[in-house]
């Protein structure tokens, strides 16, 4: 018997092209129906030709984007400048909230062609690439750079070797852009400034090549006059490979793979700057004043990690990179048969303790070196550390001053007036404010501000959920918010505890056990501990879980004694018939709240949501306060 021959794989040499919408699930959420109709017309119109135009053909459209295959790298990029620079023509005039923005990834490789489709790690390349790209903005690997090179008429940022999710080996990558000037007073990521731009700035070839190796985390130019000056970036940090202290190879992978989040996490941090890991790894084990002189950096991490049987502990320090000196160290205990959740946990963690542990650093250093004529982003840092304390009528207080001040000399300043719209949203939510419907009007004006131009900006996202809590009567609006910040940065712990305390406000106190133990899990030294611990009190409430409520309502008085907790405690003892229990929790609660009442208790209620099934067990709460004697 002959055997038949198997099936030739019809395979070529393209350069392939993908692109997607930036932020598209975030404008689902606000808008469907537009959103849709926006992006059907900007396909047709623009894109859709211009790839036709230059030879290409699209092989699929993904959603919210498309895969797209040319027979030349020069095609292909003439065919995504034409239509981006088309694209920004048509959504000119659109609100930056709403704008529809394209990411675009261009590689050259070897795939396997089907009549719908085409596969290979050159396709995988591309995709990668265009995930790193900036919205409007173009990446592409060095293999179609080499083809494009002089051939195109736009210029070209090199931004080192990039690790990209899911492909073996670094990938060199370029960004291109195409605009010759930014508008005077406007603020813009440097990752939208190329090289033909970079010229024109007046800073040193050694700074140049340093934002250049930073690959991405570069923070943010502010234009006031025709030429650009950089923002101090006190926050510079460099991370550096952990030791592996066995030698086990899958844990040199982990060590490895938690400091590249880190370096990811933390360039999350608004006016960070983060050396890239590809640069990161030629300094491990080097003297710190050695990374500190050649980096330009304030502040160095690194660490260690050890398995010991089923445990993986892992200990991290930061570094002043200018004396040598260790300001802060952390150890993370976990469990190795969970790895990959294990590494979220690490890193997501370390991140928020080290955005709290570097802006107090900041504060402290700025109060020493500048005590009587601080700059703006001194006085927002003095702000973030006061407002990184637990909550109280005072602390707040002096945090709003701090963010005044620093807005009254630099009236745009995102970090600023993000800081703002906090402070304002959160003595409403407390009721320490005597005119909340004015002071939710500007901390919305504020963030919407910062949002116009940063939509992408995660801390911006869960302050607008905080306004919207703090309204009361649309907390839906508030958990789509909060919802957004964690897809932009999943390391936010404080809008993850945040979206639990909203789940009791739609009615679905189920679902608040999730988001509110995993932001104790990210963050389990977190100045809003108490505040997570008492939520989770909370739900219990609702469900009318009174031996759960009554253990978390201690945990939560223990971390930061608040009148609330002493109120859920009180009724949950009284339903349960603890009596002597629930008279000292309400004479704790009658201490810090003298004239509270039954009726207080239930104007708060209606006040925070007017969701009924919310309502029900809010008034099933209060039948345990009456029981425990609270007066009427």
């Amino acid at each position: 018997m002959v055997q038949e021959r198997a099936a030739r794989v019809e395979r070529r040499l393209s350069a392939i092209l993908a692109a997607d919408v930036a932020g598209y699930s975030r404008l689902m959420h606000h808008d469907e129906e537009a959103t849709h109709a926006k992006l059907t017309a900007l396909l047709t119109d623009a894109v859709t030709p211009a790839i036709a135009e230059h030879g290409g053909r699209i092989v699929k459209n993904t959603g919210d984007g498309l895969l797209a295959e040319f027979p030349s790298a020069v095609e292909a990029v003439r065919a995504a400048v034409q239509f981006q620079t088309r694209v920004k023509e048509l959504t000119i005039e659109d609100p930056e909230a709403r704008r529809i923005a394209f990411r675009v990834g261009i590689n050259i490789g070897d795939v396997i062609v089907e009549p719908n489709d085409i596969f290979g790690d050159g396709v995988n390349v591309a995709a990668r690439l265009e995930g790193i790209a900036r919205p409007g903005g173009i990446c592409m690997s060095s293999a179609a750079y080499d083809q494009v090179r002089g051939k195109v008429g736009v210029e070209f940022a090199d931004l080192g070797e990039q690790n990209l999710k899911n492909i073996a080996r670094p990938v060199r990558a370029y960004a291109l852009q195409f605009c010759d000037t930014l508008p005077a007073g406007s603020g813009y990521p440097l990752g939208l400034w190329l090289a033909r731009d970079v010229r024109r700035a007046r800073v040193g070839l050694t700074l140049v090549l340093l934002l250049l190796m930073a690959g991405g985390s570069f923070g943010y130019w502010y234009m006031h006059s025709r030429e650009p000056h950089l923002v101090n970036h006190r926050l510079s940090i460099v991370v550096l490979p952990f030791t592996n202290l066995s030698n086990e190879p899958e844990q040199e992978y982990f060590a490895e793979g938690v400091a590249d989040d880190l370096s990811a996490d933390l360039s999350r941090i608004e006016d960070s700057f983060v050396i890239a890991p590809s640069t990161a790894r030629a300094y491990k084990n080097v003297d710190p004043k050695r990374v500190h002189r050649e980096l330009g950096v304030r502040y160095i991490l690194d660490g260690s990690l050890r398995r010991t049987e089923s445990i993986v502990r892992l200990n991290a320090r930061l570094i002043d990179a200018r004396t040598g000196a260790e300001i802060w160290s952390e150890r993370v205990d976990g469990e190795w048969s969970k790895s990959l959740q294990l590494q979220d946990v690490i890193t997501g963690g370390l991140a928020r303790r080290l955005d709290l542990e570097l802006t107090n650093q900041e504060s402290r250093d700025a109060e020493v070196a500048r005590p009587n004529s601080p700059d703006a982003v001194d006085l927002t840092m003095r702000g973030l550390a006061v407002l990184n304390r637990p909550y109280s009528p005072e602390q707040l207080a002096q945090s709003k001053a701090l963010f005044e001040r620093a807005l009254q000399i630099d009236p745009g300043y995102p970090k600023a007036l993000v800081g703002l719209a906090d402070t304002l949203a959160m003595q409403v939510n407390y009721r320490w404010i005597d005119a909340p419907a004015d002071q939710l009007r500007r901390a919305e004006t504020a963030v919407d501000q910062v949002l116009s131009q940063f939509p992408g900006d995660a801390m911006a996202h869960f302050v607008k959920g905080e306004i919207q809590r703090a309204k009361g009567r649309n907390v839906d609006a508030a958990v789509g918010e909060y919802m957004a910040a964690i897809a932009i940065n999943p390391s936010l712990a404080p809008a993850h505890g945040a979206l639990g305390a909203a789940k009791i406000r739609v009615g679905r106190s189920v679902e608040a056990f999730a988001p509110l133990h995993m932001a104790i899990q990210l963050s389990p030294r977190d100045p809003l501990l108490s505040t997570w611990y008492f939520y989770v009190c909370h739900a219990h409430s609702h469900l009318a879980q009174y031996d759960e409520a009554i253990d978390w309502c201690r945990r939560s008085i223990a971390v930061n004694p608040f009148w609330v907790a002493y109120a859920d405690l009180a009724a949950a003892n009284a339903m349960m018939g603890h009596e002597r229990e629930a008279h000292a929790a309400l004479a704790e609660l009658r201490r810090l709240k003298p004239d509270y009442t039954i009726a207080l208790w239930m104007q708060d209620g209606s006040a925070w949501s007017d969701n009924a099934v919310f309502l029900a067990e809010f008034r099933r709460i209060a039948e345990g306060l009456r029981k425990a004697g609270l007066p009427e």
